[in-house]
């Protein structure tokens, strides 16, 4: 291809992603909506230090986009929502803690379907909300194709992965569940059949340490694949930590580990 020739091409893709950027930042801005639908219109403080959201922002890839919560004072946190405003289910994941869990992070890994605003809201104990907002550039990540071939994903779906990772905090532990489920969004086609795979995702997990609740998750389809969550709790000394999920087709899958150097 002549200089020319690349130079027109470069200029022509350039003018169409400013064309679809111009469309985005003109379409009408769901968060109020949003703000009635999940939460009741109650009033939000913004950006006040009561959460953070760290988002990436521009996603490498849009079928997994890493997000992580955190909460300077977690003892007054009682519940946290990841939103996708532009995402079909906006509502990627609610996190409720455990009231002695000292949760201050958490991180997963969501499906961001075009340019939009991703708002972390939390809920404190006192019953008021918080929020932080990020600016996410990423686009298809609801229908982008599995990574796995189908056959393999339903053989290994439910397995889970338990990771221990040392905390900055000498009184904090770090750990990571790693659960297998292709998590369809419902709006992959087949390339083959040229039909759309059916909405089949996690919907609910709980993650104990003992009989104490660490946190429990309700989601969605703007979950990625393999959902995996990474977070950092108060240890009460129990040996064991376990996890249960379900997902929307009524399976249920359970794991459960040993706690190292638990007292």
């Amino acid at each position: 291809m002549s200089t020319a020739r690349t130079a027109l091409a470069a200029a022509m893709l350039a003018a169409a992603l400013a064309s679809s950027a111009l469309a985005q930042s003109n379409a009408p801005d769901p968060w109020p909506g949003l703000v009635t639908d999940i939460f009741h219109s109650r009033e939000i403080a913004m950006a006040d230090g009561a959460v953070s959201l760290e988002a990436p922002k521009r996603a490498e890839d849009a079928a997994i986009v890493p997000m992580t919560l955190r909460f300077p004072e977690p003892a007054k946190v009682k519940t946290a929502t990841l939103v996708i405003d532009q995402n079909p289910m906006p509502m990627a994941a609610s996190f409720t803690f455990g009231e002695k869990a000292g949760v201050d992070a958490i991180e997963t890994r969501v499906r961001v379907n075009s340019y939009t605003n991703v708002h972390a809201v939390a809920e404190t104990r006192d019953g008021k909300l918080h929020s932080e907002v990020k600016f996410v550039k990423a686009s298809g990540g609801c229908s982008a194709p599995a990574g796995k071939d189908p056959d393999e994903a339903l053989a290994n779906m439910g397995k889970m992965k338990y990771r221990e990772l040392k905390s900055a905090v000498a009184s904090k532990r770090e750990a990571q569940i790693m659960i297998r489920h292709p998590n369809n969004s419902g709006l992959q086609m087949d390339p083959i059949t040229r039909a759309y795979t059916p909405a089949h995702y996690i919907d609910a997990v709980e993650v104990w340490q003992g009989d104490d609740l660490i946190f429990k998750m309700e989601g969605g389809i703007s979950l990625s694949e393999d959902p995996n969550f990474r977070f950092t709790y108060a240890p009460n000394g129990a040996r064991t930590l376990r996890v249960i999920a379900h997902d929307n087709m009524g399976g249920e899958f359970k794991g459960e580990w040993p706690i190292a150097d638990a007292s």
